[in-house]
């Protein structure tokens, strides 16, 4: 990918199955520690069963569907303001990065982001959060999220191409509303997609996964 042009990712929810292959094939490349994944897949759910007045029968309207979410590499990033140090930062494509040399530990990122990107690792004493496989595109290659999705519903790239080829729609649940962080991140929504904080249904991680502080859930 060239410097300087933001980098961000695409999801096709239609596609997403909620295999969680894309989170697997993270955290084994990035050998991140237990209870850390840069990349989640998150369930979203809702509706409820209708008896009918007959009795005969019901109906219904429940539905879920899936969110693979990692760091989106936001335009206005919320755990770069609320850093004290400057370790979190945007690089030359446009990606939030970890400065561990800088980074204290104090965890004020991670309050900050609505997304639950950045996530402590104690045995290194600081951050750690999604790079978007930086060094993987120094040589051209995709993050290893995006190769290994067997269902092909993740892309990356630079945004402005994503958002030419698939339509910038960002808002869906359980993500919080665009004009928050401002994203880097287009959807293809699944049929049933919800508009982000409607109300209208829940958010579910893997038990592993609930002791870090999201708002999406």
């Amino acid at each position: 990918m060239e410097k300087n042009r933001q980098f961000g990712f695409y999801l096709d929810q239609t596609r997403c199955v909620g295999c969680r292959t894309c989170q697997l094939a993270c955290k084994d490349y990035k050998k991140s520690a237990v209870g850390i994944s840069f990349r989640r897949v998150v369930e979203y759910e809702g509706g409820k069963w209708f008896q009918q007045e007959s009795g005969a029968y019901e109906s219904t309207n429940v539905f879920t569907y899936y969110t693979s979410l990692s760091c989106n590499h936001c335009d206005d990033p919320a755990c770069t303001k609320a850093c004290p140090t400057g370790a979190m930062h945007k690089d030359k494509y446009g990606i939030v990065s970890v400065d561990s040399n800088k980074c204290i530990g104090c965890k004020s990122c991670a309050m900050a982001c609505p997304y639950g990107a950045p996530q402590f690792d104690e045995d290194a004493g600081h951050m750690t959060k999604c790079n978007g496989c930086s060094e993987r595109l120094d040589e051209d290659k995709e993050p290893v999220c995006v190769e290994a999705c067997p269902y092909r519903a993740l892309e990356a790239g630079s945004i402005k191409d994503l958002r030419e080829k698939h339509g910038a729609i960002a808002g869906v649940a359980p993500l919080p509303k665009y004009e928050k962080t401002r994203p880097n991140l287009c959807i293809k929504p699944e049929k049933n997609a919800q508009p982000s904080e409607s109300g209208s249904g829940e958010a579910h991680l893997p038990q592993s996964y609930q002791e870090v502080n999201y708002d999406i859930v």
